[in-house]
């Protein structure tokens, strides 16, 4: 789940003195890119192995005590929320690190760790009351992430000005999510889980848009952890959407 993000994330001191990707020779900026996609790739595949091993291995008692321990109530989830967006926010700061390699991958990991742990109950309930919804939820999310990320890399367009609203929109939909914990009559409903769905994929071209002019060519880590939380973001509300179509809100 991503709901706010760094302006300027390529900014932060990673080798001050690298240039960015779109200053870079063709070479270098061709390595870039491809390291970023294929840490995205292993990103996904580090979280989609993490869920099947706990699915696998956890008692589906267990994983039922855990959906109604993290969702029973609205104070839990807002703890859940709320550290979940510590581990991010201290993540990201170790993906963005200049320190050392090993602390970029530490932040990937720990990210990568926390979205499987927050995306439990949602598997959960998708898995019992909507089959066939993940794997629906899967293609949907690969479909649009490949032609957002085809339109940006076709059109060379920068996105990078939509990181102001997209953080603005990201607050607002947080604001909405608390209020939603705190006033049950709230609808969030289809309606809000579509709009999260727009705003998952204006961070989709934002993101790409920054690894093709904005991230310096040594932020491949940082670069998929962004893209990794954009595509988690629009998994997470794509699959709600389906959930909800099933009857299961």
């Amino acid at each position: 789940m991503k709901y706010m993000q760094d302006n300027n994330p390529y900014q932060a001191g990673i080798g001050a003195n690298i240039q960015s990707a779109a200053l870079a020779d063709e070479w270098e900026r061709t390595t870039f890119i491809r390291r970023t996609y294929t840490h995205l790739l292993g990103a996904i595949g580090v979280f989609v192995f993490l869920e099947t091993l706990i699915f696998t291995m956890v008692p589906e008692a267990t994983l039922d005590n855990m959906m109604r321990t993290m969702m029973g109530g609205r104070w839990n989830w807002l703890i859940v929320l709320g550290a979940f967006m510590v581990v991010s926010w201290v993540a990201r700061s170790w993906a963005q690190s200049s320190a050392s390699a090993s602390m970029q991958y530490l932040g990937l990991g720990a990210y990568i760790v926390a979205e499987a742990v927050i995306f439990v109950p949602l598997l959960y309930i998708a898995q019992k009351f909507a089959p066939g919804a993940i794997q629906a939820a899967g293609i949907m999310t690969a479909v649009v992430f490949t032609g957002l990320t085809a339109v940006v890399l076709t059109t060379k367009a920068d996105f990078s000005w939509m990181g102001k609203y997209l953080a603005l929109a990201g607050i607002a939909a947080l604001g909405l999510i608390i209020c939603g914990c705190f006033f049950q009559g709230l609808p969030l409903g289809m309606w809000f889980s579509g709009a999260m769905v727009v705003l998952a994929a204006g961070y989709i071209l934002y993101d790409t848009s920054n690894v093709l002019h904005h991230y310096r060519t040594n932020q491949h880590v940082a670069a998929s952890l962004a893209l990794f939380a954009s595509v988690a973001l629009l998994f997470w509300y794509i699959l709600q959407i389906l959930i909800s179509l099933s009857g299961r809100d």
